[in-house]
């Protein structure tokens, strides 16, 4: 017997992270065995060969005696999280199934939970795949609607997500939300065989795309109050099975094809694709079966479709495609390619890799090198394309597809956390900078502008000099008309405030300014490098022994020079090499200049003379600066704002630093204390801030629509966030979390209402928002955006607290474990993810006892010191080390 093929990834969250170590059984139909396999770091199984039929069945339009495709039971399952079966898998010969499962934490405890909400069935959630219908019978589209609608959108956009109605529309069943490539992939695995000739899956693709299409762009079903874009009946739309495998031929030609549709000439709205089977089912649209003989007869996709709709339809595509941060150039890209493009591109896949790291990090250089090709081939491997490594229109799209998926996680996720501690490189300068304008400030702006510049061709690449002309004026207005801020060319604190989150958004997907790992030589090219530079001008502003270097990207001899320099300056090895040493001072200085704690020719941390009570200027700004930073790690030491005023609460900070570190208590800063302060400050840098879960307490009174104001906004952020895990919850439209609470929001809470079985009002009340919350914190506690090793077991960037939670605080409660189990002076603790008090105080302990200085907060001594700790133990992390 013929063989097919199929292979199992795991993801959470849509697809914006895998999941590793996932078991998976294949049972044939008589409940045998037919293998055992486990997703790898990327989430993946090898692809499984699995007997199907001869493929000549699935070819036969009078069939009806023997199955074209044999059908499996997978069950998967992983430690923590919910377990999944699918049912009535098919298999075709010279096919490859795919299963994209997606997970949610096995979180049994509380009522109601994840868990409950989502299966009645010993907490699995089944999935069973219905008979094909070209085999069986059922399948088409619905009938061309009778009445013309004509309530429209003014233009043909590519929606990001749709929302699909799982039966007829009267039907009471769920509503699940899903991505539009996703959508149109499910429908074409469930409409027709994989084994058809290519033209004929291309002009049945083309179809299902113009009917759903058509019907958002009409609104057909939101203008007569219903929750949703489509539905899943073929009796009305086209079918659609929530949760099914599809087939890998259909996901690539989708990719392809998912910005095309079918119109009539002269006409710009997607044409009502109406078809049918052709064999049971007649209908006076185009025939399934009969997509495969005008194919065999040599025809295009577009004559098929002309066949059968006449000649005035042709193929449109749109550009106005939601979310996708950049359009595809046009232009394949390949290895040996050079330009803003391929920046666009390895800087999405940089982004992508931290979520996937088996992929491998492409350095941000503008030219397509071999790692960027390994790296596009890896990922198109991952999601069905053709693995040639070229980035063309598909590739394209998809890269920017899960690019915006693993963003809003890491956004949302953000969203609900507070970052304490966090240094600021844009804090506002207080001065309007316009033309004519000098100074750090000026350069700061220009280097934004040059760098944002390299993935926007809009934008032009200022040198970075200081002076603020009539070029900079111009980038300055080119941003300001594309972020809506009025175009002056002037930057005021609200276009310096965006400039600066649009900066430090991009250097995030590029791995933020900590250590990246590599020494920086001359030869080196690229974004790390264009940073060193901006640094090293930044120095030379505020020490006189420095020279500014050109901000172009090449480290050239003149950059070797400068880095020499400023090593001799700062006292570092003076080898014209960056490495982590003159990375990390770099930094720290670049830091002092444009936060304004040190004096011109001063160095970060040179004590500047005695300041109490009363004094003012740059020594009392760093004092402040130093005691925030560590006010974020030691809850003893109040937040004091830095404005270079030496007042009562300053003089409560000091004292409260004293205390803690046994100095004398005056609340006068001298050398001693200045000494302790700036250690102390310097020791928690390469910490990153301190990061904690959000607790939204319920709003005081039940929110319902028209209400506005920031309890709204927070109610938004919680179901956005959940919408990312749980398909079930529904936002029609894609929008930024608002604070208003509109007809969107009112679907979106109804949809949540429905899932969580609370009475469907449509209004939030208290116990509403609590099941809301407490949902929330079951998937923060497994979320991989939120602080998380990357490699397992490397510190995670950020600090974590009372509060915090995500796979690192589980890291941390594995390794206090395994240190309980073997040494009983130490406690044990529930890995559930969430730092609690019981984490805390087995934290403290351990701590205590090994003399580290940071007491109930993981800072990056703490951690090294528990995965030393463990590894003496156990002679190897990995055990200890692998993702949930």
């Amino acid at each position: 017997m013929p063989n097919g093929e199929l292979i199992v990834y795991a993801s959470v969250a849509a697809q914006a992270a895998p999941l590793a170590g996932v078991r998976i059984l294949v049972q044939d139909e008589a409940g045998g065995t037919a293998a055992r396999l486990t997703t790898d770091n990327a989430g993946a199984t090898a692809p499984l060969a699995l007997e199907a039929p001869d493929p000549a069945y699935s070819l036969d339009p009078d069939n009806r005696t023997v199955r074209p495709y044999t059908v499996y039971r997978l069950t998967a399952e992983a430690d923590g999280w919910l377990p999944q079966v699918v049912d009535g898998v098919q298999v075709f010969a010279g096919q490859r199934t795919v299963a994209r499962l997606e997970f949610l934490p096995d979180d049994t405890a509380g009522s109601p939970t994840l868990a409950d909400a989502r299966s009645d069935e010993q907490n699995v959630e089944v999935v069973t795949i219905p008979p094909h219908p070209l085999f069986v019978g059922g399948g088409g589209s619905g009938p061309t609607p009778e009445e013309v609608q004509p309530r429209v959108l003014s233009e043909v956009v590519i929606p990001k997500k749709i929302t699909v109605h799982l039966d007829k529309p009267s039907a009471n069943v769920s509503n699940v939300t899903v991505g539009f490539q996703e959508y149109i992939a499910n429908v074409a695995s469930s409409e027709v065989y994989p084994t058809w000739p290519e033209e004929a899956l291309r002009a049945n693709i083309l179809a299902q795309i113009s009917l759903a299409l058509n019907r958002v762009w009409t609104e057909w079903y939101p203008s007569r109050g219903y929750s949703f874009n489509i539905t899943g009946s073929p009796g009305y739309d086209q079918a659609y099975v929530a949760g099914r495998t599809v087939f890998a031929v259909m996901e690539r030609l989708t990719a392809e094809l998912f910005n095309t549709y079918v119109r009539r000439s002269g006409d710009q709205e997607p044409y009502f694709t109406e078809y049918c089977d052709g064999k049971t089912v007649t209908c006076p649209g185009m025939k399934q079966w009969g997509t495969v003989d005008r194919a065999n007869e040599g025809k295009s996709a577009l004559q098929i479709l002309r066949y059968y709709y006449g000649d005035r339809v042709q193929l449109a595509t749109s550009s106005n495609i939601a979310a996708i941060p950049s359009s595809w150039p046009g232009v394949t890209l390949k290895l040996g390619s050079t330009g803003t493009a391929v920046r666009v591109i390895q800087r999405q896949l940089s982004r992508i890799a931290k979520d996937y790291p088996s992929f491998g990090k492409p350095e941000v250089t503008g030219t397509f090198d071999a790692a960027t090709e390994s790296c596009v081939k890896k990922f198109q491997q991952q999601f069905s394309l053709t693995a040639d490594g070229l980035v063309g229109k598909a590739t394209w799209y998809k890269i920017s597809y899960i690019y915006v998926s693993v963003k809003d996680l890491a956004e949302l996720t953000s969203e609900g956390e507070a970052a304490d501690g966090t240094q600021s490189a844009g804090a506002w300068p207080g001065t309007v900078l316009r033309r004519g304008a000098t100074g750090s400030a000026v350069e700061q702006v220009q280097f934004w502008l040059s760098e944002l510049a390299q993935f926007n061709t809009s934008l032009p690449d200022l040198t970075v000099d200081g002076k603020y002309g009539a070029s900079t004026e111009r980038a300055v207005k080119i941003f300001q008309q594309e972020q809506g801020l009025t175009a002056d060319g002037i930057v005021g604190q609200t276009t310096w405030d965006a400039l600066y989150a649009a900066w430090v958004d991009m250097q995030s997907d590029l791995g933020g300014t900590a250590w990246p790992g590599t020494v920086l030589r001359q030869g080196d090219t690229g974004m790390e490098v264009r940073l060193v530079q901006f640094w090293l001008r930044l120095a030379a502003d505020n020490y006189s022994t420095l020279s500014a270097v050109t901000v172009d990207g090449v480290f050239g001899t003149a950059t070797t020079r400068a880095v020499t320099a400023f090593q001799t300056r700062f006292g570092l090895t003076a080898d014209g090499v960056v490495g982590r040493a003159t990375w990390n001072k770099l930094n720290e200085v670049a830091l002092a200049v444009t936060n304004k704690i040190v004096e011109p020719d001063e160095a970060p941390g040179q004590f500047p003379g005695t300041v109490r009570e009363g004094s003012s200027g740059t020594a009392v700004r760093a004092v402040q600066y130093y005691l925030r930073r560590l006010s974020a790690y030691y809850s003893d030491v109040p937040a004091v704002a830095v404005d270079g005023v030496f007042g009562s609460a300053t003089t409560r900070a000091v004292k409260a630093w004293q205390e803690r570190t046994g100095l004398t208590v005056d609340g006068v800063v001298g050398r001693l204390t200045w000494q302790s302060l700036y250690a102390a400050a310097r020791q928690l840098e390469t910490s990153g801030p301190v990061v904690r879960t959000v607790t939204l307490p319920a709003p005081n009174q039940t929110l319902r629509p028209g209400d506005r104001g920031p309890d709204v906004l927070r109610l938004n952020w919680l179901l956005l966030f959940m919408s990312l895990w749980l398909p079930e919850i529904n936002f029609l439209t894609d929008a930024a979390p608002s604070s208003t609470y509109g007809a969107t929001l009112e679907t979106a809470v109804r949809s949540a209402q429905r899932y969580f079985g609370l009475a469907e009002t449509g209004s939030v009340t208290t116990a509403d928002w609590q099941v809301f919350r407490q949902a929330t914190l079951a998937l923060a506690e497994v979320n991989p955006a939120a602080a998380a090793p990357e490699p397992a077991g490397v510190w995670p960037a950020a600090a974590l607290t009372l509060g915090s939670s995500g796979p690192a605080v589980r890291q941390v409660q594995r390794w206090l474990n395994l240190l309980a189990t073997v040494d009983q002076g130490y406690e044990f603790v529930p890995e559930t993810g969430e730092l609690d008090a019981a984490t805390q105080d087995a934290l403290e302990n351990y701590q205590l006892t090994t003399g580290l200085q940071t007491l109930g907060v993981v800072d990056a001594d703490t951690w090294q010191s528990l995965r030393t700790a463990t590894a003496a133990l156990c002679g190897t992390c990995r055990a200890i080390e692998k993702e949930d």
